[in-house]
């Protein structure tokens, strides 16, 4: 009977040892600003605008944490020392703890330069080709890129956006 007791347990046991343990949801960000998301154009533009300024600038990071979905991720990329690609997937809570020092003291201002948006379904990739100035009257950019979002269908008003930029820097020149 102790044997049939211990195998029993066992076999229920095995199955909730075997589940993955659930990750809690993230914090609820404040809802987007309606003009911030009524359509790919406003939702782009919202990105650039929140993350530029001069040093010293403080940023509205509730504004950016508004504009992504909850689980959504940034995934900057970009060459280690030995030369390799290299990617690293990102909240936007990490996003603002690793770049806000150096907004706050350089300075940052992303410029749209070009911008292909490709449909499928509910689905619209947005490839946003850059340039970034620590200062507006910087003659020349210190970095150009290439934020790569996909965002669900065509931002309706009062729509989430699901941005995931991922910054491929290459020096200007």
């Amino acid at each position: 009977m102790r044997l049939i007791l211990i195998l029993a347990a066992l076999l229920t046991a095995t199955p909730a040892l075997a589940q993955e343990p659930s990750v809690p949801a993230p914090p609820a960000s404040a809802p987007a600003a309606p003009a911030d998301v009524q359509s790919i154009d406003a939702i782009v533009a919202a990105l650039y605008d929140v993350i530029s300024g001069d040093a010293g600038q403080a940023r509205d990071w509730d504004r950016f944490r508004s504009l992504f979905h909850p689980t959504g991720r940034l995934m900057p990329t970009g060459r280690d020392a030995q030369g390799q690609a290299t990617v690293r997937a990102v909240s936007p809570d990490d996003y603002i703890a690793r770049s806000e020092p150096f907004m706050l003291d350089q300075g940052l201002h992303e410029r749209e330069l070009a911008r292909r948006t490709e449909r499928f379904g509910a689905i619209a990739h947005v490839f946003s080709t850059y340039d970034a100035r620590h200062s507006l009257s910087d003659p020349e950019p210190f970095a150009r890129g290439v934020n790569s979002s996909r965002k669900p269908g065509d931002a309706a008003p009062g729509g989430v956006s699901a941005p995931e930029p991922g910054p491929l820097n290459e020096p200007p020149g």
